[in-house]
């Protein structure tokens, strides 16, 4: 993939300062932390290290990433070393992909107790599954899924929704058979509609009762319990949206398929459509309409207002399992499934050896290694040796 003209690093350069100080006040801790890592990311600031080609001897020197989690440079890497261990776990079978989200109005509720919601959110969606799959009326089975949060429309406003990838079956309730489900069909998604709606109410009751919940601004009449319980009774008046998508056929379209789920940040860079001193442009679809391609411009703060509110809890996963899948129990479960499909044992995943190579080769295609890594003072350094042999050229 080509690099893009533009980063989220560009809009951090031209307008981190004013944004800091117009948002001051509530800017927290972790997304001051985003910022900086971010503008840094990959430059001399953060160290690098000299690699070399191992067919044809070219050396060039690479700048370190920043590795944080929400940097839109950062994530490519993670994202192939978490798909080569999922490689291992593809089960021979069709494979569904549901979506849960919840109603607009809860928005404002969540992004003000991110943690204890976000955590709801997950377990909420995964009882739903694992109930219903379980019905005899249903499916009848133990499933095994995982589980991936997303916070953001295309827009960059407030979308939280959690994508849920499922194999299409699952263990008897002794776990003597694999029970495989419709090849079109999983589950009914008005009933996971019902039931995931009545879980997080009552998650919702819970947190109250038990006063894990905060109360700020437009919420800040929910701190009383009457108006609370009034809030909680108009949830039961909507339909709650959980979308079952077309199922994505067997295993070998599983990881295509979750490499556009998994490490995605709020926006890539490859939608900026130009960045100036003031403005932002980038494409987003409406999928209102079709999913019809369209062009918004912000304000450089006000696109960092949006991207910074998507910023996970320290420490929070984003990704979970439940199930067979848990890690606790996917193990032992997963290698009963695959006695039970009669799935020959997974390759072994590629040696270290293999792994060390960072980079090919511009010149012949070569596995590049590092051979010394640099601190931020000796590529400075380095730098300026090179610019006065210009000058002096």
């Amino acid at each position: 993939m080509t690099r893009p003209p533009f980063e989220v690093a560009d809009v951090i350069r031209k307008a981190g300062d004013r944004f800091r100080e117009r948002y001051r006040a509530s800017l927290t801790w972790p997304q001051a932390k985003v910022l900086d890592a971010i503008a840094r990311c990959r430059t001399a600031a953060l160290g690098g290290h000299r690699d070399q080609c191992t067919r044809c001897g070219h050396q060039a020197i690479s700048y370190n990433s920043c590795r944080n989690r929400h940097c839109p440079k950062c994530q490519s890497n993670a994202r192939d070393q978490w798909l080569g261990k999922r490689q291992q776990e593809l089960l021979p079978v069709g494979y569904f992909h549901l979506v849960f989200s919840v109603p607009h109005s809860l928005v404002p509720l969540i992004w003000q107790n991110k943690r204890f919601l976000f955590k709801l959110l997950f377990e909420a969606s995964a009882a739903t599954l694992l109930e219903v799959a379980s019905d005899p009326k249903r499916l009848g089975a133990h499933i095994g899924f995982l589980s991936i949060l997303h916070t953001w429309g295309q827009t960059l406003q407030s979308h939280p929704h959690i994508h849920c990838v499922i194999p299409g079956g699952g263990l008897s309730p002794d776990h003597s058979l694999w029970i495989p489900s419709r090849s079109r069909f999983f589950l009914p998604v008005k009933v996971l509609s019902r039931v995931f709606r009545g879980k997080f109410v009552a998650g919702l009751r819970r947190d109250f009762r038990n006063h894990q919940l905060v109360f700020y601004g437009e919420c800040r009449s929910l701190a009383e319990q009457k108006n609370f319980a009034a809030f909680l009774r108009t949830l039961f008046q909507q339909d709650w949206v959980v979308y079952a998508k077309p199922p994505f056929g067997g295993p070998e379209h599983v990881l295509h398929y979750l490499a556009r789920y998994t490490h995605r940040v709020a926006i890539s860079n490859h939608r900026l459509l130009s960045v100036s001193d003031s403005e932002v442009s980038f494409r987003w679809k409406d999928y209102a309409h079709g999913s019809r391609p369209r062009t918004m411009t912000l304000s450089c703060e006000e696109f960092l207002r949006r991207f910074l509110q998507h910023v996970l809890p320290r420490g929070f996963p984003r990704i979970r399992y439940f199930g067979w899948l848990a890690n606790r129990t996917r193990s032992q479960l997963l290698t009963l499934c695959r006695l039970l499909l009669q799935q020959p044992k997974p390759a072994p995943e590629a040696s270290s050896a293999n792994k060390l190579a960072t980079w090919q080769c511009p010149r012949c295609q070569g596995p590049m290694y590092i051979i010394e890594r640099l601190t931020a003072a000796q590529l400075l350094f380095a730098e300026t040796r090179l610019a006065c042999s210009y000058d002096s050229s």
